[in-house]
This record gives C-alpha cells, structure tokens and sequence, in this order.
C-alpha cells in the first residue's frame, strides 16, 4: 500500500512542477500576440525601402525634361508693339521682337507682309503710329541722333549717291559718321580688300553692277564699326562666291559681340546662316524663337509656307498646256 502511494504522491509533485513552470511561459506567448510584436521588423522595412527606390528612378529619369536654357545675353534690339497704317491698309500689327547681343537674326515673310516697313521704321527711317524701338538702351525715337550712331543701315531700294567714285562714297559715308579722314582711309581700305572692290574704288557708283552696288552699300553701313547692323536683303543679286563672303564677314562681326538682323526670301540662307528667325504675316509675328523652336520637325520653308497660308493648286490653267504652236 505505500509503495503504491508513493508513485502517486510522485505524480503530484511532477504535476504541481509542470503546473507551475507552464502557467509563466503561456503568459509571454499570449502578451507577444496580443501586443502584436515581433522580431521580424524587416517586413516594415521592406515596405519603406520600395518607396525610396522609386524616387531614385524619378530623379535619374529628370535630366531627360529639363526646360530649355534661358538666354542671358544682353538685349541689343527691343522693339515692342510697333502699329503702321498707310489709309486702309495696316502695313504693321504689333510686332514685338526681343534680339540678344551676337544674334544672326533672320526676318522672313511674303510680299507686302510688312518686313520692309518694320525695319524702316527699327531704323529711323519711318515714324510708327504706334510703338517702341530702343536699340542698346536708347530709344530710336526720343534720341534719334544717338541711336544712328549705334545702327549700321542697308535699306531696301538703295538710293545712293551714284555720281561719286566708290572711294568717296566711303569717304562720305564715315565723314558723316564723325570718323577722321586718317580712320577712314584705313577702313575703307580694309572693307575694299574683305569685300574684294579694291579696282572698284576709282569708279563711279553709277557704273557699278547690282552686286557690286550691294556690296559698297555695304561697306558704308559697316564703317563707324555699329553695334548693330540691320540689312534688307542684302543677298538680293549678288553671285554665290560674293554671297558666301559677305556671309563670312557678317559671322565673324556676330562672333565679336555684333548684332545683325537681316530679311530675305532665301530661306535655305536663312536657315544655314542665321540662328534665330521670326515670320511675319500680314503685319504680325506669328512665329519666333531659335530656328529649330520655328521649324520643329520640318524645314523653315516648309514652316513658312504652312504659316503664310499653305501652298495653293494652280486650278483652272488648261490653257497653259495647249500649246500655241
């Protein structure tokens, strides 16, 4: 009997053991679940890291957007909001241009658009009805005198003095600039040999070819070394070689910080030689910018005859194609 109770008593004791150590184990389980802790932090971690990655792709991908650069270069030529009307016809609508320092800057449109008279105006030479031109900080209008001294001029329908040699012409031409005989000499001289007019020079004007005339008209507007030069169609009947060393001469000026601002309707010159261009239409800047912002994904001539109202079908000339003979 008390061999019996003795497992017995053993059994007890193991149970009230077990008893105990259980009930404080069960309690730290039971407090870490319902605390809802863990060891294994990194699932948050992980959650965290994907958004980082994410904006390191954004800000690699950024460079690809970026906004053009903004030209910083001082303002030569400003002209805002220019008006011309001859009776009923409105010669200018507005145009207002901005042209940096160094620009080889193109002026095209159509006939009749209104280029002429805009230049003509930019330089002094017509009155606006309404508007602004100031060149290099000094208005065209207000203090015309000083503004001729900064501007070089080839206008359109040259009038010059034909009855002089080519040598005087120049000689007139930087007298009136305020040069010193002795600078004109030299600069003559100098603008003879660029421009290849060197036999030329004892001529009379008047005897001289359409090319040739261009290019002493020319000459003279370059003298008094402007801070601008404006040049309506300059290129209008000069031959390839003369063409393409005005071209030259007219880079290397813009390089050493002058300002040129031409109109043509060449536009394949336009767009090899010049890097900036607006089109005119009907009185209006309906384009402007760098001439790849003008042209885009097409040609400029493309782009100019798009904005100057498309091409036209020659429709209704079947007689054309019946010969007389």
């Amino acid at each position: 009997m008390a061999e019996a109770a003795e497992p017995t008593a053993a059994q007890s004791e193991a149970e009230t053991a077990v008893s105990r150590v259980a009930p404080k184990r069960a309690p730290v389980k039971t407090a870490a679940a319902a605390a809802g802790t863990s060891t294994r932090a990194p699932r948050k971690r992980a959650t965290t890291t994907k958004p980082r990655q994410t904006t390191r792709a954004t800000t690699q991908a950024r460079p690809a957007e970026e906004p053009i650069p903004v030209d910083t270069r001082p303002t030569v030529l400003s002209i805002g909001g220019l008006h011309k009307r001859y009776g009923e016809t409105v010669a200018v609508d507005g145009v207002s241009l901005e042209i940096k320092e160094g620009s080889f800057y193109g002026i095209v449109g159509p006939n009749g658009a209104g280029k002429t008279t805009t230049l003509s105006i930019v330089t002094g030479l017509l009155r606006p009805d309404a508007g602004r031109v100031v060149v290099h900080g000094v208005d065209v209008w207000a203090e015309p005198v000083r503004a001729k001294h900064i501007v070089g001029v080839l206008p359109d329908k040259l009038r010059l003095f034909d009855r002089l040699t080519g040598a005087q012409f120049l000689r007139y031409a930087g007298t009136l600039r305020g040069l010193s005989a002795k600078t004109v000499r030299a600069r003559t001289a100098d603008l003879a040999a660029a421009f290849g007019i060197e036999d030329a020079l004892d001529r009379l004007v008047a005897d001289y070819s359409a090319g040739m005339t261009k290019k002493i008209a020319l000459a003279a507007a370059m003298i008094h070394s402007p801070r601008l030069l404006v040049l309506d169609e300059p290129f209008e009947s000069v031959d390839p070689v003369s063409a393409a060393n005005i071209v030259d001469i007219l880079q290397r000026y813009t390089s050493a910080g002058g300002t040129v601002v031409v109109s043509s309707h060449g536009m394949d010159m336009i767009q090899r030689v010049c890097d900036s261009v607006a089109i005119i239409v009907r009185g209006q800047v309906l384009a402007a910018g760098t001439i790849d912002q003008v042209r885009g994904s097409q040609t400029l001539e493309e782009r100019f005859v798009d904005l100057a109202g498309g091409r036209k079908a020659a429709e209704g000339m079947e007689w054309l194609h019946s010969f007389s003979d």
